[in-house]
């Protein structure tokens, strides 16, 4: 596209695209958007060397293309506008939460990366949300870069996770990259390795001290409990990884009170998702955390999102043409918008309008190929979730269209 869009002579044509949500993931109501940080990043390094100009020059698919369009690509570099709505914001189906405004091939290439980042991160933190909200205030670790698609998407999810609300992360370099709190218990290996549990118990005691966690589900979780008791302080808790996690947490709280341990936390573990939290929580159960893995970090019930990418306005040779994508349940409306938010309801308007006691979701990132001030971190970002989500549930807002958008949808 972007040789054709150059063929045509329309690389100084400016061009909007739109980065909205069609469609909510599967039984979500609103999402929490996350990984603005990894777009802007991208876009900030978008550039092409010799060896990749070399690589496309020798596809078939590019035997007509000009050759001055090569010596555009050496040069090339994001030169426009972003705006987009802050990290941690709800947003809602139908509602756009990026546009980016420039020459048209600039604003065309990213459009696979910037879905696929965006989408990834914003459906871990909405399941992070979930998973948070079921635990009704007990800590949410998130435990799942093992199980994760990549490496890096675990590092990325562990991000994701903890903007949601989780509390830590069992991922290191999540830690040192984001500054996340970093917390977690040596795996059953661990406990394998020695001869006996006490050995194995007493040695990371020895180690970690205060913030010790023992595993005690190796082979006999009650059994495990009366050693780790038996050892006595310090010891920040036990995790439970199976069984039956409420009838086990009720006698392990016994053994660890019963030793002077009233303080030691009991965390849970083991295929856990919301639905199961709430379950367990409902009880009554003494647990205080829970690790979640596996359908954390990929978003287990809801893998994907149907958010869209589209061109809604176009600027040749200083006249603005508005577009827009006509076709049966897959319609886009024309025109750069802005999003604004009341306390009851949103409005979606044409950027260039006000409305007065609203707040302006969608706010200036990247301006002319720059980032306009730093952006926030993970902890600051993290906050404003947890204000968005705290009257959970949030529930589906309206969104109404501004009279001029109602124009031009009419047009």
């Amino acid at each position: 596209m972007a040789a054709g869009y150059f063929g045509a002579g329309k690389q100084n044509d400016t061009g909007t695209f739109e980065f909205s949500i069609r469609r909510l993931p599967r039984g979500r109501d609103f999402v929490v958007a996350a990984g603005l940080h990894r777009a802007v990043e991208y876009l900030l390094n978008l550039s092409f060397d010799a060896d990749e100009i070399g690589y496309l020059r020798g596809l078939p698919n590019f035997r007509a293309v000009p050759e001055e369009f090569w010596d555009y690509l050496a040069n090339f570099r994001f030169t426009g506008d972003v705006f987009a709505v802050p990290e941690g914001t709800l947003v809602y189906e139908g509602q756009p939460v990026m546009n980016i405004r420039a020459p048209l091939i600039e604003g065309q290439i990213p459009e696979t990366y910037l879905l696929s980042a965006i989408t990834f991160e914003t459906l871990i933190a909405t399941k992070a949300a979930r998973i948070v909200h079921a635990s009704e205030g007990r800590d949410v670790i998130e435990f799942g870069t093992r199980r994760a698609h990549t490496p890096e998407a675990g590092v990325l999810g562990a991000r994701a996770a903890y903007i949601g609300g989780c509390a830590g992360t069992s991922n290191v370099l999540a830690g040192y990259q984001y500054g996340i709190p970093v917390m977690g218990t040596a795996a059953h290996s661990w406990v394998m390795s020695f001869g006996s549990e006490t050995e194995a118990f007493s040695t990371l005691q020895r180690l970690l001290g205060e913030n010790t966690i023992q595993l005690i589900d190796t082979y006999d979780a009650v059994e495990g409990a009366r050693i780790a008791a038996g050892l006595g302080k310090p010891l920040w808790g036990v995790r439970l990884d199976s069984g039956d996690l409420p009838a086990l947490s009720r006698e392990i709280r016994g053994i660890l009170d019963a030793a002077g341990l009233q303080s030691t936390r009991i965390l849970a573990s083991g295929d856990l998702d919301e639905s199961k939290i709430a379950a367990i929580v409902a009880t009554g159960a003494p647990i205080d955390a829970f690790g979640v893995g596996t359908e954390l970090a990929t978003s287990g019930d809801a893998p994907s999102m149907g958010a869209i990418y589209k061109l809604v306005e176009i600027k040749h040779d200083g006249q603005v043409r508005y577009t827009s994508k006509r076709s049966p349940d897959k319609h886009t409306i024309p025109g750069t918008k802005q999003l604004f938010r009341y306390p009851d309801f949103d409005l979606l308007g044409l950027h260039n309008e006000c409305a007065g006691g609203a707040e302006a979701m969608l706010k200036p990132v990247i301006i002319g190929g720059d980032l306009v001030g730093s952006l926030p971190s993970a902890g600051q970002i993290r906050k404003r979730a947890r204000c968005a989500l705290a009257p959970w549930p949030p529930g589906i807002r309206r969104t109404e269209y501004s009279a001029s958008l109602q124009r031009l949808l009419s047009a």
